[in-house]
């Protein structure tokens, strides 16, 4: 049996599971959409580059839509009638600079905490009542090690960081008894275009992060949110924490041994 959708204006069987990925154009985003929808999800991609998420939604048979998590209006229209999701996948997010505290950019600062902590907490608020409603729903929250541990010239991040982990942690207290699990991944390093954000475009300086040791790729964090999404439903994987074998910290890796 189907029913008619909003989703996507197509029918989706009653049986087959929603996933919803923020930041879906590219890097980890994408490939979780992919991941999930290989497990059988029907996935929502948001980003807003909307090129992207209709080119990647046409290729898994998903639904792309323009979303921008900074933006209440965005948030909004995306979020129209999801009346039933299984997943959300926050991964909307990034850094800009590397400015010590003294001489720090107040946009950047401004764009970061938007973008990671308020875009984070505007889709988990909007999409919480679906989330109930599918009687077994999952928030999967991809932080970063920078929500574990601090390091020079990191403060904007690691602080937004910090704020955003702590809203996802709380919300495993305040949903207590929701059919609703929790999970937060907090990556290391993952060759994505997160450096290439962060550096305003500098391919060669994005490039020099990960000369001289071997990071992690976007594939390797989808399969283990696949694996969080795959668990049975009293199964709650709080938190994952996943850096590549050449990095210890933040601040200590095979090239910065100290």
């Amino acid at each position: 049996m189907s029913t008619e959708s909003a989703v996507s204006g197509s029918s989706i069987p009653d049986d087959q599971k929603i996933a919803v990925v923020t930041g879906a154009s590219s890097g980890i985003g994408a490939a979780t959409a992919r991941q999930l929808a290989s497990q059988g999800y029907h996935v929502v991609l948001g980003a807003r580059r909307t090129e992207l998420v209709d080119e990647l939604a046409s290729e898994i048979g998903g639904t792309g839509r323009q979303l921008d998590v900074t933006d209440e209006a965005s948030v909004d229209a995306f979020v129209a009638g999801l009346d039933r999701v299984h997943v959300l996948v926050n991964n909307a997010g990034g850094a800009k600079g590397l400015d010590p505290v003294a001489t720090s950019d107040l946009d950047d600062w401004r764009w970061m905490w938007e973008t990671n902590v308020l875009g984070t907490l505007r889709m988990t608020k909007a999409l919480i009542p679906a989330l109930i409603a599918s009687g077994d729903g999952l928030i999967v929250t991809v932080t970063s090690i920078a929500a574990l541990e601090v390091y020079d010239n990191g403060a904007g991040y690691t602080s937004a960081k910090h704020a955003q982990a702590v809203m996802h942690r709380t919300l495993r207290y305040e949903l207590l008894g929701k059919p609703v699990r929790l999970t937060e991944i907090a990556p290391g390093m993952v060759e994505t275009d997160f450096s290439l954000v962060r550096f305003d475009g500098d391919q060669a300086k994005a490039d020099a992060v990960y000369q001289g040791l071997t990071p992690l790729v976007a594939q390797d964090i989808a399969e283990v949110i696949g694996f969080a999404a795959s668990r049975p439903p009293h199964v709650d994987l709080d938190q994952i924490i996943i850096r590549p074998r050449d990095q210890a910290s933040a601040r200590r890796n095979v090239k910065n041994p100290g």
